[in-house]
């Protein structure tokens, strides 16, 4: 696993098309869920196909002597292969899993919220894991892990297959940008509601709870958001990023099987339509899993973390706990 090496020059001073497929999917959300619904089911369907295709026909060109050594020995530092590496790699890129963590915050939209978010958020996790794991099989196999550490490595395993694949190579360049632009949009979906229902709570000034008249969709937030990543992700490195992400939404994992254990102990008396099994073996397990992820990742992303919870910090101690509706016993 090779970290992320920082700040570097890239010959490029703002990042467009980033910036267009966001503001691209932050009006779509303003417009309305439905339409927004209706775009990803069309845009997933179109990434998914073009894994299947990848997997279809990569397959037969595996070299099972590339998975030889299947888990490569560490080369004396931390985080480079070995067990070590794992965690790394793992960490770096579970911002790739907080897909399952935003189905959560869309509860509000579903019909059935109750039965409808854990078969979401489980029956995903299934499918999306089991590919992820053939398609790094396939990955491997045709291609040996010490050459993948390229920006575009399935592009890579299509060059590898000489001629016989090379039509797949454009269907392939349209799966990334549609499964990036599916990802933004879930993303850019979650977050607006989470400042909607902290307004709502006291927690944030009212005006982040407003809903747009026409639309009816929590309008202000879901620009804001937009318009900070947008800046964000035209001036910023895509790999520190993705390692800020990916340690922010594992903090997040971390906080809530802890609160699971105390929500189960402090208030048992809580109607749960869904209860998670084996307390507290299940939520323990969770936490030091999570937790060995983030310890596995770089120092400079823990420095980034402990920033933007101070920032977190100020906010709740110099507004959200004075005008909290829960603190206030309303």
């Amino acid at each position: 696993m090779t970290q992320a090496t920082g700040w570097h020059a890239t010959g490029a001073i703002f990042n467009l098309p980033a910036v267009f497929i966001i503001a691209l999917m932050t009006t779509l959300l303003v417009i309305g869920i439905k339409e927004s619904a209706n775009f990803n089911n069309v845009i997933v369907f179109v990434k998914v196909s073009v894994v299947l295709l990848f997997i279809a026909f990569g397959i037969s060109y595996v070299v099972p002597d590339n998975w030889v050594p299947f888990i490569p020995e560490n080369e004396g530092t931390f985080g480079k292969f070995g067990w070590s590496g794992i965690f790394a790699g793992a960490g770096v890129i579970f911002f790739a899993y907080i897909g399952f963590d935003a189905v959560s915050t869309a509860a509000q939209e579903a019909k059935n919220p109750q039965r409808d978010m854990p078969i979401g958020i489980l029956g995903s996790l299934v499918v999306c894991t089991i590919l992820y794991i053939i398609v790094a099989a396939v990955l491997t196999g045709i291609v040996h892990y010490t050459e993948l550490n390229v920006p575009a490595p399935i592009a890579l395993a299509i060059d590898k297959t000489g001629q016989a694949l090379v039509w797949l190579k454009p269907i392939i360049k349209i799966g990334a940008i549609a499964g990036l632009s599916s990802v933004v949009l879930v993303m850019l979906l979650g977050q607006p509601r989470i400042f909607f229902s902290m307004a709502s709570d006291g927690l944030l000034p009212k005006s982040f709870s407003k809903v747009h008249p026409k639309f009816q969709t929590p309008y202000i937030t879901t620009i804001l958001t937009g318009s900070v990543a947008g800046i964000v992700a035209g001036l910023f490195p895509i790999g520190i990023l993705g390692e800020l992400v990916s340690i922010g939404t594992l903090l997040a994992f971390v906080i809530v099987c802890c609160g699971t254990i105390v929500l189960r102990r402090k208030r048992p008396d809580l109607e749960r339509p869904f209860k998670t099994p084996f307390v507290p073996l299940v939520p323990i397990l969770g936490a030091l899993i999570c937790f060995a992820q983030m310890y596995a990742l770089p120092t400079d992303t823990w420095i980034r973390l402990i920033a933007w919870m101070a920032i977190g910090f100020a906010i709740y101690f110099f507004y959200s706990r004075h005008h909290s509706k829960l603190q206030n016993g309303q």
